[in-house]
């Protein structure tokens, strides 16, 4: 399987300055000629762009340069010297471009096919013709090229998603995503099967999309570290709302939600004032009296509660379509 990569540092180098040409016009019926050193060509830019094709940053090699092309340097008879070709960086929308120097954000890339320059390249330097005067015809002297930029940057990946799903590990929250998405993640009946974040797309019939990222489990003492931590936890920080994922056939539910919520207010208190919902899985575990007090315990709770239920799913689709048409209207 291909590593997932959702943070790493590289160095990019935007390209120099050609250096400008000391030339002097020799032709048989001119014999002084004056100057004619062209000027050096432009360095490269760096450009950043999203592409939906990348879903991470596994095609980056850590502390690698990734350079544009010096500008050739000018030649004799005024001619130039060629700009050097630009670089253009391809990321996964979402990624976000940080100076690792000052921590300065960059750019946010969320549209795709847009160019973003991260990167300058440096002029090019004048040729001998330039400094051609009436008072000193045969200057004997050109610039160099101007240097390029040159800064090491962090790429932060942030997976762009509608909702969110967050629950502990084995919860069914990959079941869940191929059930109702075109998404294939791995599923397995042991805990930490989700290694990395999943990304799927519900398309109804009339056209509406949204997208739903699963989060590997998180379990108690995540933001110490423990399990999987709370890394992978970057990756709902752009959701509308989240779909807390409990397992019906635990002990004490009211604590897992409790728990859920109180390791990503860690990472983020803003996620807790997401819309949300919680969905039960698994009820085929427990009996259908036992289920119905399992869901009164939530009658406090102001988030609502819903059965995933394998013969329901159409009534999960409406459900999440009112979830987000109702947070589409309050923004």
């Amino acid at each position: 399987m291909a590593k997932f990569t959702d943070v790493i540092n590289i160095k990019i180098k935007a390209g120099h300055g050609g250096p400008g040409c000391v030339s002097f016009l020799r032709e048989k019926y001119i014999p002084k000629g004056g100057p004619d050193g062209g000027d050096g060509g432009k360095g490269g830019d760096v450009y950043v762009v999203a592409d939906r094709r990348y879903y991470n940053l596994s095609h980056f090699f850590p502390g690698r340069v990734y350079s544009a092309a010096n500008g050739q340097h000018g030649m004799g008879q005024n001619r130039y010297g060629k700009d050097g070709e630009d670089l253009v960086i391809k990321v996964p929308p979402g990624t976000v471009i940080y100076n690792e120097e000052t921590g300065e954000v960059i750019a946010d890339m969320i549209e795709e096919e847009v160019l973003c320059k991260i990167a300058t390249g440096g002029i090019g330097g004048k040729g001998n013709a330039f400094f051609k005067t009436s008072t000193h015809q045969t200057p004997r002297f050109a610039q160099s090229g101007m240097p390029g930029d040159e800064l090491e940057i962090r790429l932060n990946l942030k997976l762009i998603a509608d909702i969110g799903l967050v629950g502990l590990p084995n919860a069914g929250k990959s079941t869940l995503l191929a059930a109702i998405t075109n998404a294939n993640p791995k599923i397995g009946d042991y805990p930490f099967t989700t290694l990395t974040p999943n990304l799927g797309v519900l398309e109804y019939d009339d056209g509406v999309v949204y997208r739903i990222a699963d989060i590997p489990g998180i379990i108690e003492g995540a933001h110490r570290g423990h399990g999987l931590g709370l890394s992978f936890l970057q990756h709902i920080e752009r959701v509308k709302c989240i779909l807390y994922i409990i397992d019906v056939s635990g002990d004490d539910l009211l604590y897992t939600l409790e728990l859920l919520k109180n390791e990503i207010s860690t990472y983020n208190e803003d996620l807790l004032n997401r819309d949300s919902r919680i969905l039960l899985s698994k009820i085929d575990l427990v009996p259908d009296g036992e289920l119905e007090e399992k869901i009164a315990l939530f009658s406090e709770k102001v988030i609502p509660v819903s059965v995933i239920l394998d013969d329901s799913i159409g009534v999960l689709y409406r459900e999440i379509r009112e979830l987000m048409e109702k947070k589409d209207g309050e923004d």
